[in-house]
């Protein structure tokens, strides 16, 4: 049976796209599996791709895959190149306001308007939500004027702070490494003044009924990326060392954090 694939998580802009979909059915290729690349573009959500049942690979946001019952069948994680990931698969969530904003810390966004991408994120809303609340405590009142969510994702959060309607926004870090990487001018627009503590990246997951050869062939294929020459060019766009197999045990404390819905940034 033929299944899909798509990695719409990180493809920030149609450049990365392209060299996910590459990289992917680099991958499927090598595993030696007759599989199809799936396009499920911005706006439409991805909690509908997520919901399918013919994903043979797909990039998955932590916090969903920890909630999922059943969950999807956990396959690997990305291991981002850049030093600050000490070479593991986790990922952080910057703060950032725009470039030539007086503020040097976070707290000097405080009692201005604080965005945030959509309500099921991980980076986008529990994690900063985790990062702040002891900040509002110490503080002992509201740290932000207004809080203003629906941004979908780092593009829309980037031109939010850009453009003023907020003034510190949250972004997935390795998504915003790959915008610096890939649309650099756009990137460059914003800067970090704070990042909460290291969570496990989004996995590659299968919503698809795979074999338990499809998935060794898959997770041999992915754990070749980091050394194949013929893609070393691609890795090195996409900022990657490669691939870890992971425990779906390294997610589960993201449910238990996702008691704070993001409904409580009302209180920050």
């Amino acid at each position: 049976m033929s299944f899909a694939f798509n990695a719409r998580m990180y493809s920030v802009n149609a450049s990365a796209k392209a060299d996910w979909k590459t990289l992917m059915a680099w991958v499927v290729q090598r595993a030696g599996l007759d599989w199809q690349a799936l396009d499920h573009d911005a706006p439409a959500p991805l909690s509908a791709l997520w919901a399918r049942d013919d994903l043979g690979m797909a990039m998955m946001c932590g916090l969903p895959f920890a909630l999922s019952r059943p969950r999807p069948r956990l396959i690997a994680a990305p291991v981002p190149a850049p030093q600050r990931y000490g070479g593991r698969p986790v990922y952080f969530t910057d703060f950032v306001v725009r470039a030539d904003a007086p503020c040097r810390r976070l707290e000097d966004t405080f009692d201005g308007v604080l965005g945030y991408t959509i309500p099921e994120s991980m980076s986008g809303g529990v994690a900063p939500y985790h990062h702040l609340a002891p900040l509002r405590d110490a503080r002992g009142r509201r740290l932000f004027a207004d809080v203003v969510g629906d941004l979908l994702n780092g593009r829309g959060v980037i031109e939010a702070v850009a453009s003023g309607r907020v003034d510190v926004g949250t972004l997935d870090s390795y998504y915003l490494d790959l915008l610096r990487q890939h649309d650099p001018a756009f990137a460059a627009s914003v800067r970090v003044v704070a990042s909460t503590r290291a969570e496990p990246i989004p996995p590659l997951v299968a919503t698809a009924a795979v074999s338990e050869r499809q998935l060794g062939a898959l997770r041999d294929a992915l754990r070749a990326t980091g050394a194949a020459p013929e893609i070393a060019p691609l890795m090195q766009r996409l900022l990657l060392a490669g691939f870890a197999i992971v425990d779906a045990q390294d997610y589960d404390h993201l449910a238990d954090m996702a008691g704070a819905r993001i409904e409580a940034f009302a209180l920050l």
